[in-house]
């Protein structure tokens, strides 16, 4: 039996992004190394539990898990068939009831299973282990006893979640303050959060937005204290890395920055223009996975269909942060180009006269990545036309113009009134989004009785305007008046009646892809050595972070480094995407996959940089990480505890005044 944790760094050798090592640990070091050599056993039994399944799914496709020798995944806590001659792998979380289930699987005569290899997902008391040690028939049947301290879920490439969807309502809502479901929330956040660095081989500098009271004075009220806590939480569990696991370094190697939602309360109610964003916001998706309707094989009615839009559609890798009238023109050059070099659409389009031999032989070599390629282009097509239809329909762009005026001050109350008068039809979300866009830049125009004048004007029920009062809870330190009138003041970066800045030397193509979320500049800053030590201060003793590549400054990376160009272009003006260059091949298809690609791009890179937004994140936020890391060179990885589109976060801000919120059963608490 051995009790260790993986002895594999993130350092040195090829470099790997975020999601790349996670999955490479779960498969690798996990699976894999659970291969006790006998041909007998070559087909293993997973067994996890209701976290640990998540996080799993959220890492690894089913098939990554067969491929490492899984036959067959089961939940820890359902009835399970005995499999003695069997291997089996626990990946559970080190709790009592996991450890008893466990201890009751492998003991007495007859086990469930032939051998154990356990791994926790975080690390486990020293109770625990005393308890499984003194347990001496089931001693024998372990085969490794081991820490993989991950128990984070991989949303993207260069993005987690910690899975707390009511994050937001149980540490700023009206319940917070000496709230020990807060306090116990925080711990499991903490403890999650961890386990990205243990994974990593990773050493933060820990820097946190260290909020005020309105005299200057520190902050008392728990809701400002917030990022503080969770990050002494951090440093502590950090602290214990370095002496517990192997081959930890000893000195810091990234940074982390952890901020929370009131660092931007625009970003999430904002309309975001890109691809993925788009989709997200106007489509009625679940998670990631689109439904439409298709032609009927029987010539019937249409089916429906569902589409996964992930990282495995190269179509999709290429368009998601793209603004959506680029991913419309990238579309059509893509699908011109595919009918022009695919055989097989050549042939169809034939005007019916007789094929050759060796044209049916190249139609039948190309059909079956044509169909696929057809199939996933097609979708992506309707996809984009409707996103369009929805647009032109609701008459977004003159909102979405609206909105980005007010945030960078070439708007104000004058344009408001008139487009709430002008566009009664404007559907009550979308006003409500504009209201709040308009309370965090004009927070003055509020107070007293001029809030509920304005809701009024906006046609929007009290229900709703319990969203713009309750962004005053996210401040904490607002000084509530007496009851019946209403204050906003937000501690917001803006300049005059501007919350943005426009950013130099960067000019946007594409109308309404001006707004940048505030973690963009904050990220720059922090890379440049410009962040305030006394706003944002730092766990570590020593507080002087890493810059740029290995070290050195980003701004000594040679300009080729880089991917984004700095020359201009015509509004209208077509872009050759990546796609439909060099590397497609005759017949239309990508003779190279889009992962293998990512790689190379990540070559020199410098030492990553982590931002966790508590209270939950954007795609605006996520699409930023994306663009700065191939500005700074350095992999930015944002971690939040929930990915939330505009309706998502607006229904937990409404939340934030009740007296209880339901109890997360994902929480493990």
């Amino acid at each position: 039996m051995s009790f260790s944790d993986s002895e594999t760094s993130s350092h040195g050798g090829e470099y790997k992004n975020f999601k790349q090592i996670s999955r490479d640990r779960l498969l690798h070091e996990m699976l894999r190394t659970s291969d006790s050599g006998d041909s007998r056993s070559s087909w293993k039994v997973l067994i996890m539990d209701k976290v640990t399944v998540k996080v799993m799914s959220s890492t690894c496709k089913m098939a990554d898990i067969t491929d490492q020798g899984v036959s067959l995944v089961e939940d820890l806590f359902r009835r399970r068939q005995p499999l003695p001659t069997m291997d089996a792998i626990y990946y559970i979380q080190p709790s009592k009831e996991n450890v008893v289930m466990f201890l009751s699987d492998m003991s007495g005569r007859e086990p469930l299973y032939r051998k154990a290899y356990v791994y926790f997902s975080h690390p486990i008391p020293k109770d625990l282990v005393a308890r499984i040690k003194n347990d001496t028939s089931v001693i024998p049947r372990i085969g490794a006893l081991g820490e993989m301290n991950f128990e984070y879920f991989p949303i993207d490439s260069q993005g987690f979640v910690t899975d707390h969807e009511r994050a937001l309502g149980e540490l700023f809502g009206e319940s917070a303050q000496n709230s020990r479901r807060a306090e116990a929330s925080l711990n499991v956040m903490a403890s999650r959060i961890s386990t990205v660095f243990a994974s990593l081989k990773e050493f933060p500098f820990v820097r946190y937005r260290a909020s005020k009271g309105q005299d200057g004075s520190t902050a008392t009220n728990f809701r400002e204290l917030v990022a503080g806590k969770l990050a002494t939480a951090i440093w502590n569990n950090i602290t214990t890395y370095k002496s517990s696991i192997p081959n930890y370094p000893q000195k810091e190697t990234c940074e982390l920055l952890i901020l929370d939602r009131s660092v931007d309360q625009i970003a999430p109610v904002i309309h975001e223009w890109t691809y993925d964003a788009m989709c997200h916001d106007l489509l009625d998706m679940d998670g990631n996975k689109y439904v439409h309707e298709v032609p009927s094989k029987t010539g019937g009615s249409p089916e429906k269909k569902e589409v996964l839009l992930e990282d495995q559609d190269p179509v999709w890798l290429e368009l998601r942060h793209t603004h959506i009238a680029d991913a419309s023109e990238r579309l059509h050059d893509r699908f011109t180009n595919f009918v022009s070099k695919n055989k097989a659409a050549q042939m169809e389009q034939r005007d019916g006269s007789e094929l050759s031999t060796r044209d049916l032989q190249k139609m039948v070599q190309a059909l079956p990545q044509y169909n696929e390629q057809k199939e996933r282009l097609s979708t992506h097509v309707e996809i984009a036309g409707e996103l369009n239809k929805i647009i032109r329909d609701t008459g977004l762009r003159e909102l979405g113009q609206l909105e980005q005026d007010l945030v960078f001050g070439d708007a104000g109350t004058k344009e408001v009134i008139h487009y709430l008068r002008s566009k009664q039809d404007t559907s009550g979300e979308n006003k409500l989004r504009l209201m709040m866009i308009y309370a965090s830049v004009y927070p003055e125009k509020f107070e007293g009785d001029k809030a509920a004048k304005l809701m009024q004007l906006a046609k929007l029920s009290p229900e709703d305007m319990k969203a713009v009062k309750n962004m005053r809870m996210l401040e904490g330190s607002e000084k509530r008046k007496p009851s019946g009138s209403f204050s906003l003041k937000f501690d917001s970066q803006k300049k005059g009646n501007a919350a943005r800045k426009d950013r130099t030397g960067e000019e946007e193509t594409w109308q309404l892809f001006r707004f940048y979320p505030v973690i963009e500049e904050l990220v720059d800053k922090m890379c440049k050595g410009d962040l305030s030590k006394d706003d944002y201060q730092c766990m570590n003793s020593s507080q002087t972070a890493p810059r740029g590549v290995n070290g050195s400054s980003a701004r000594n990376v040679p300009p080729k480094a880089t991917t984004e160009s700095t020359n201009p272009r015509s509004v209208r003006s077509r872009r050759t995407p990546n796609w439909a260059r060099s590397r497609t091949s005759d017949d239309g298809y990508s003779s190279d996959s889009n992962l293998r690609s990512f790689s190379t791009d990540f070559k020199n890179m410098g030492q990553r940089i982590f931002v966790f937004i508590i209270g939950g994140a954007t795609r605006s936020e996520l699409r930023v990480c994306h663009k700065l890391t191939a500005k700074l060179r350095r992999e930015v990885v944002l971690g939040t505890t929930s990915l939330d589109d505009p309706p998502q976060y607006i229904t937990k801000l409404k939340l934030l005044s009740e007296k209880e919120i339901a109890v997360d059963p994902g929480l493990g608490i």
